[in-house]
């Protein structure tokens, strides 16, 4: 009896991936926006995988065909160990903080778990070029078997480096602290996206793919490339180096599971931090209305939300996010541009571009906290002053930083006589972007979840975040249309000396856009207070 009982139990594995197939497939049921967009990641990412396999395969025979396959393979594994760092709660299905209070034994769950983690979109499109590395680099039966081996070794070590990093990290990364990593994201794209277009420059500048043979070497022999490296160095004939990469990858995803396995055995012996009393600190204080703020800013309703809006921005992780990438990216793009030498001082509007893109959405930044704010607005008097208060935190910071952004610029360029109109195209353009931020603020309100670090819109809300965003910066560019005729007809017309005249006329214009979408927007806040309530607490 009790052998027909434990030949009926199914495997901890099997249990794991039907989990997984089950929570995925019972996600995508919750919103018919959410469906589409995996759909639609899919997809695009099947054509990218689809289209790299094939560069690849085309790659094959080619003399730096082994240096395309084993740099590739080494920022794949890059991306599988930063990935649980930046997106902590990217899979929460294998959260394994979750699995605390279940009788498991450490080797079965790490083997359950490595299973499962192989499901999903990530490892299928990883597989895919790893496929194509190990194509573009194999030849001759010993090339091949070695191929056939590398493949799954590959893909294994990338996901188990992940999910080693993720469990050893587990109790930072789902604190408030360790969520605040998740800001770092999208300055580290930011910065990395620049560093790629200035390498690649520099690469075409330096004869081409040859000049990264001594990268190739040293990350050939770095797991879980080296199993690429394997590959190649079996076709080239030198069996005995392709023997100790494809070891070395092997030992190093055995050091990978026993270090998964000892988080995990910590993560359900031993308490965190949440059982464990804090002591209070006698020797501080948050005294409402002191410090720094509470001297600059005005008295009443207008700095009291002035200073709730600046303290959204650097206790809020959601908003700190924004702020942060935002802040970056406005700065990185002109100068990065100026610096290559081939940029302009009129990249220096792409900075007030994204940093107006903070105005819209502004009731939603509050979530559900925003009921509080709603039994202050009667009136559209009111909601005016609430608009206005939340438009003057947001220019205190947005405002200096644009005059910043395109002096830099200018000065990196030595174009100080392009900077009066460069600047009054950015003040402009950022007066448009906070004026319809304001009126999309009104119109098109939608929840921000706070429960997730990379979930920004909730469940169903899609449309109206794209109409809010896409509509908006729509509007805010055909808004500055004026001022860009202005400027091409005085360049075309050659009257240069009348340029600086786009400075005070931008900065008047940005002004009264900026008034006007207040203006716009107050009455339309105050009539359609409960829905936006409604709208901005959901999920």
């Amino acid at each position: 009896m009790s052998a027909a009982t434990t030949s009926s139990v199914p495997s901890l594995t099997s249990v794991f991936v039907r989990l997984k197939l089950s929570l995925l497939k019972n996600g995508l049921r919750q919103s018919g926006g959410r469906t589409v967009a995996f759909i639609v990641s899919i997809a695009f990412g099947l054509v990218f995988a689809s289209g790299l396999l094939l560069a690849l395969v085309l790659l094959r025979g080619h003399t730096d065909a082994a240096t395309v396959a084993v740099l590739l393979t080494g920022a794949l594994s890059l991306a599988w160990t930063v990935m649980p760092l930046f997106i902590p709660s990217g899979d929460e299905t294998l959260d394994p903080s979750r699995l605390v209070m279940l009788p498991l034994r450490p080797r079965p769950l790490v083997r359950a778990l490595l299973v499962a983690s192989l499901v999903g979109v990530g490892p299928v499109l990883t597989s895919a070029l790893v496929v194509g590395a190990a194509l573009a680099v194999a030849h001759g039966a010993a090339g091949t078997v070695l191929a056939v081996l590398a493949v799954p070794l590959t893909v294994v070590t990338c996901v188990a480096l992940s999910r080693a990093v993720a469990a050893a990290n587990i109790r930072l990364l789902t604190s408030r602290k360790g969520r605040d990593l998740a800001l770092l994201s999208g300055l580290v794209i930011a910065i990395g996206m620049q560093f790629v277009n200035f390498a690649a420059q520099r690469l075409g500048q330096a004869g081409g793919l040859a000049s990264l043979e001594p990268a190739t070497a040293v990350v050939g022999w770095l797991p879980p490339a080296a199993a690429i490296g394997a590959v190649d160095s079996a076709s080239r004939g030198d069996y005995a180096v392709a023997a100790a990469r494809l070891l070395l990858t092997a030992a190093a995803l055995a050091a990978l599971l026993y270090w998964w396995q000892r988080s995990l055995v910590r993560l359900m012996v031993e308490p965190d931090g949440s059982t464990v009393g804090a002591a209070p600190d006698a020797g501080t204080s948050d005294k409402a209305g002191s410090g720094l703020l509470a001297r600059i800013l005005p008295g009443g309703r207008t700095g009291a939300v002035m200073e709730r809006g600046l303290r959204y921005i650097w206790r809020d992780p959601k908003t700190k996010a924004s702020w942060v990438t935002s802040l970056a990216v406005g700065l990185i793009v002109p100068l990065f541009n100026a610096v290559q030498g081939g940029g302009s001082v009129y990249f220096a509007v792409f900075a007030s571009g994204m940093l107006g893109m903070l105005m819209y959405n502004q009731f939603g930044q509050d979530g559900s906290a925003f009921w509080m704010v709603a039994q202050t607005i009667s009136t559209p008097a009111d909601a005016y002053a609430e608009l206005r208060s939340r438009t003057l935190a947001l220019l205190m910071v947005t405002l200096p930083f644009t005059v910043l952004v395109t002096a830099v610029t200018a000065g990196v360029l030595d174009a100080w006589s392009q900077l009066p109109e460069a600047l009054g195209l950015a003040l402009g353009l950022l007066g448009a972007m906070v004026g319809t931020g304001a009126v999309t603020s009104a119109n098109f309100p939608y929840s921000i979840p706070q429960d997730s670090g990379y979930k920004n819109v909730a469940p169903g809300q899609g449309g109206l975040a794209w109409m809010s965003i896409m509509g908006g910066m729509l509007t805010a560019g055909v808004l500055c249309s004026p001022l860009i005729a202005a400027t091409v007809y005085l360049h075309v017309a050659d009257q240069r000396s009348l340029l600086w005249l786009l400075l005070p006329a931008g900065a008047l214009y940005g002004a009264l856009l900026t008034l006007a979408g207040l203006k716009l927007a107050a009455p339309r806040a105050a009539r359609r207070l409960p829905e936006i309530l409604a709208a901005v607490s959901k999920g």
